[in-house]
């Protein structure tokens, strides 16, 4: 009994410490501090206020809220798939490997990184929050509050598919340009910017088969429950987001953790 305390416990100090670590280097970071306000700032303030003036007039609903939460979405996942990118960097120079000789487990180690990631990631809703009261883009009150408490979720969603998708990859390069691949098209094509009820064929079933399409969805059904126009946004049941999420979380996250500490093994 008190060996099995023993491992639980120092697998959890060791978990906390890299959570900690993550935060730390974003604190000590100022310039990805300065990126993640400014991201928000040219999607939400430049792209979005020129669709909304050009092209969202007749769409029934205030269209900068309704991309405003979808920034919060794709700001979290984004963030998340690119910091668990630098597993494949900190694995080059032997940071990685430090750890999973020590004596803690590989699913501790990745845990920890994920969680980091995830919590590391909010810092880019400073940047939201500025621009919609900037903008003067209604926040929905304590909707806007649930949907804040829901947005580690979707962070982890994003780190879960950043840690499957490095298992495959072992240079940084790559790794930096293929989590951009990931994440773009998924930005477009969710729903995250523009609207995809009626979408169809191909681009439909690449909407169907994207994590963040499932992220995006729940948001919007947290943030607009009990509105009239709820049916109008919300493509799914907010149940079915949810255990889709819970999959991804799952199936990502395990896999991408016993493929990447396989290939940690054999280096």
């Amino acid at each position: 009994m008190t060996n099995s305390m023993s491992v639980i416990s120092r697998e959890f100090n060791a978990v906390a410490a890299i959570i900690g670590r993550e935060l730390i280097r974003v604190i000590r970071n100022p310039v990805y501090i300065a990126i993640s306000i400014i991201f928000p700032i040219i999607f939400i303030g430049i792209l979005g206020g020129s669709m909304s003036q050009n092209l969202a007039g007749n769409v029934g609903y205030n269209f900068m809220q309704f991309m405003l939460i979808g920034m919060i979405v794709n700001s979290m996942f984004q963030s998340s798939v690119s910091g668990m990118s630098q597993l494949v960097e900190e694995r080059s120079s032997n940071f990685t490997q430090e750890l999973f000789v020590s004596p803690i487990s590989r699913y501790s180690i990745v845990l920890g990184k994920m969680i980091g990631t995830a919590f590391s990631s909010m810092v880019m809703l400073i940047g939201i929050i500025v621009v919609a009261l900037v903008l003067q883009i209604p926040l929905g009150g304590m909707s806007f509050v649930w949907l804040l408490l829901l947005s580690p979720l979707f962070s982890l969603v994003g780190a879960a598919l950043g840690i499957f998708f490095i298992s495959f990859i072992t240079d940084s390069k790559v790794a930096d340009i293929g989590s951009m691949l990931i994440t773009m098209p998924q930005m477009f094509l969710s729903g995250a910017l523009i609207p995809v009820n009626h979408s169809t064929g191909i681009l439909s079933f690449l909407a169907h088969i994207m994590p963040m399409t499932y992220c995006v969805d729940l948001a919007r059904a947290v943030f607009y429950w009990g509105d009239p126009i709820y049916n109008e946004i919300v493509l799914f049941n907010p149940a079915l987001d949810l255990i889709v999420i819970v999959c991804f979380i799952l199936i990502f996250s395990v896999i991408g953790t016993i493929l990447f500490a396989r290939s940690e093994k054999n280096r």
